[in-house]
């Protein structure tokens, strides 16, 4: 992020619930930045916060105490003429789309300039670059009933982009979708940060979706931070028990390694280390045979991760060595031990 000031900034947030049993805490002491033009992601699993915290930040839910700073403003003092100002610069899409069944996909797009205002000749044009923007300019006249669950989805998103908001709030957006058109919506998700510079705030429990798209990521449990940073950093350098449960290349330290029948080194690399002749290259240096336990690559933020367990030698010495080897090429390198 840069040096530059926050377009959101959230200062020890708190929301916490009454009910028949007593109090009920949604979120304890939240505090993050989120920098203007970023694809910003909150994972955590069902009941950590995240839907919590969302709507806290358009004040679709108040939060019992703490700041949200909009722009620099205040959303939490804001009166209620600047809040719907503010709500038309904070656009959402939801989980279930949202949409007015008895409208056409136009008449859905058209709804918030109605209410804003603007002349119909004005609005009709907006709808339809909105439509192209979204890939369903051949959808005007339909209605939502005749759309797939992708195509309502991305009305919804034509709809959320009528006002032109700065930030784009996506409260679980995919989670109703299969995996071919979650993929698509958010490569559209994608293109709209690129092309028009909106934020976007990104809420999900499914780990696949931070790694497609996101540049910084938090980790909610139990309606705190378990962990924040860079995607890279999370995914590779997890540290807190969340994240691992979630999120991890690393498997947690107190538990049990699936492959490590045997003691094991865990060679953890990256793209530029993937093309890279690493085992054939030890093969020839230390004249051992390497046997490889198990591997795995995956792909985060448009770069590829992996890690490969191989068997480590009996030999101290020979096994410091190799780790040593793999350290000065940049590697990371983690003993593991049966338990």
């Amino acid at each position: 992020m840069s040096a530059a000031a926050p377009l959101i900034e959230i200062r020890d947030l708190k929301k916490v619930y009454t009910n028949a049993g007593g109090e009920v805490v949604a979120l304890n002491g939240i505090s993050l930045s989120i920098g203007r033009g970023e694809i910003y992601g909150i994972i955590g699993m069902s009941g950590a916060g995240k839907s919590t915290l969302i709507r806290c930040l358009n004040r679709l839910d108040t939060p019992t105490s703490g700041t949200v700073l909009i722009d620099g403003q205040d959303v939490l003092r804001m009166d209620k003429r600047t809040l719907l100002q503010t709500r038309r610069k904070v656009s959402m899409i939801f989980q279930q789309f949202n949409l007015l069944m008895q409208r056409t996909v136009a008449g859905n797009v058209r709804y918030p300039l109605e209410l804003a205002g603007v002349p119909r000749k004005q609005a009709d044009e907006r709808v339809r670059e909105l439509l192209q923007i979204v890939d369903l300019g051949d959808k005007h006249d339909s209605y939502p009933v005749q759309l797939s669950g992708g195509q309502r989805q991305r009305v919804a998103i034509a709809r959320a982009l009528a006002s032109d908001p700065e930030v784009l709030l996506c409260d679980e957006a995919t989670s109703a979708l299969d995996p071919m058109t979650t993929q698509s919506i958010l490569a559209l998700l994608q293109d709209i940060n690129r092309r028009l510079g909106i934020t976007i705030v990104l809420i999900t429990h499914e780990m696949a979706v931070i790694r497609q798209v996101c540049t910084r990521v938090a980790i909610l449990d139990g309606g705190s931070i378990a962990e924040e940073g860079t995607v890279d950093d999370v995914f590779i350098h997890t540290r807190s028990v969340a994240g691992k449960r979630l999120f991890g290349i690393l498997a947690n330290e107190d538990e049990p390694e699936e492959n490590a029948d045997i003691p094991a080194l865990r060679v953890i690399f990256d793209s530029a280390d993937i093309g890279r002749p690493v085992i054939s290259s030890l093969i020839r240096k230390f004249q051992i045979d390497v046997n490889i336990l198990a591997a795995d690559v995956k792909r985060v933020g448009g770069k590829q991760y992996g890690q490969m367990l191989i068997e480590a030698p009996a030999d101290e010495n020979l096994k410091r060595q190799i780790i040593d080897d793999l350290t000065r090429q940049g590697l990371k390198v983690k003993e593991v031990y049966p338990k």
